[in-house]
């Protein structure tokens, strides 16, 4: 997807000339009713321009009611994202290590972003946030895409001292971070998928990209875009089925209005100890978590791969994180690829 040097677009609080439509969603985000003159009043502004800001909401696929008499509800309540809220909630021992924490309203590509600035210094990491990505990007060039308020949309970026020799297999390092985060919830079937999708039964929860910036030799930065579905709505789920894309999200697991902060720093709170192992350890201290999470394990499956597609059953993953495959012709390996599963 193309970036933008367009500044991001903060959120309500962050900044005087925050966006209309970020303020209209900040004020419906408790999931009440709330009428078009009580917004305009609160807002100062007129009811028309309410009346437009609710319109674009709905544009970016957020589930938006309007009753007459009773005014404007978001159908599914969400807490905004806030950058102070966010870091109270890290791990102590993880806020050292986290330089900044910062929530854009809209912006082309957090991990877009994050890779136009300097590489933050080893051992500690840059956060950045949007509720609404207009070029939000997933693997092989796909657009991941949310309403606002949705999902969480999070990029970490990450300097490593020098390339880990495993790198390939940080996906998979951060997949059983975010399992783990998921599991707190008390979700139930959730699983991993080779090489960077979370799933609940047969449908994507949250995915991870991972784009690496590096010298030929010395530090290495990686930064890190996890997305994970909080609550898409119906019609949303149905537009991402429509692309081609079997998806779900916590509501659907039965999680009402959980705390996007609070996920948010979860997530960074097993990401950096994460990270900090990967490079001591490689993939090995996570090798067992991610096996007994592996959704692909003995299923008839394709690779489609860059010198084609093979066909066998899923053997799991090897000491680095390949994807071990059993053909006719033998076993493959495979460190890089797409995974469809065949009936």
């Amino acid at each position: 997807m193309p970036r933008s040097a367009q500044a991001p677009q903060a959120l309500p609080g962050a900044a005087p000339d925050t966006p209309l439509i970020a303020q209209v969603f900040s004020r419906l985000a408790d999931g009440r009713f709330h009428s078009g003159e009580e917004l305009a009043q609160a807002l100062g502004v007129s009811r028309s321009a309410v009346w437009k800001a609710c319109g674009s909401l709905r544009e970016l696929g957020a589930t938006l009611q309007a009753v007459r008499n009773r005014g404007y509800r978001l159908a599914h309540g969400s807490e905004p994202l806030d950058p102070a809220r966010i870091r109270e909630r890290l791990a102590r021992h993880v806020r050292d290590h986290v330089r900044s924490i910062e929530a854009a309203w809209s912006i082309p590509s957090t991990n877009a972003r994050l890779l136009e600035r300097a590489n933050p210094p080893s051992g500690t990491s840059e956060v950045l946030l949007a509720e609404y990505q207009s070029a939000g990007r997933g693997r092989r060039g796909r657009a991941w895409i949310a309403p606002p308020g949705g999902a969480i949309c999070l990029s970490l970026s990450w300097t490593f001292r020098e390339v880990p020799p495993d790198l390939a297999a940080l996906s998979l390092v951060i997949g059983v971070c975010a399992l783990r985060v998921v599991r707190e919830l008390e979700v139930q079937g959730a699983a991993l998928k080779w090489p960077n999708d979370l799933l609940i039964g047969e449908r994507k929860l949250a995915g991870v990209l991972i784009e690496l910036r590096a010298e030929s030799a010395g530090p290495a930065c990686v930064v890190i875009g996890i997305g994970l579905n909080v609550a898409l709505g119906s019609e949303f789920l149905q537009r991402i089925a429509e692309a081609g894309t079997a998806a779900t999200d916590l509501a659907s697991a039965g999680l009402v209005a959980p705390s996007r902060n609070a996920l948010a720093a979860a997530l960074v709170s097993e990401c950096v100890p994460g990270l900090m192992q990967f490079e001591r350890e490689g993939l090995k201290p996570f090798l067992e978590e991610w096996r007994a999470a592996d959704a692909l394990r003995g299923r008839a499956v394709n690779v489609s791969a860059p010198d084609g597609t093979a066909r066998g059953v899923a053997r799991g993953i090897d000491l680095h994180g390949a994807l071990v495959l059993e053909t006719p012709q033998g076993l493959r390996r495979f460190i890089s690829g797409d995974v469809t599963v065949r009936p």
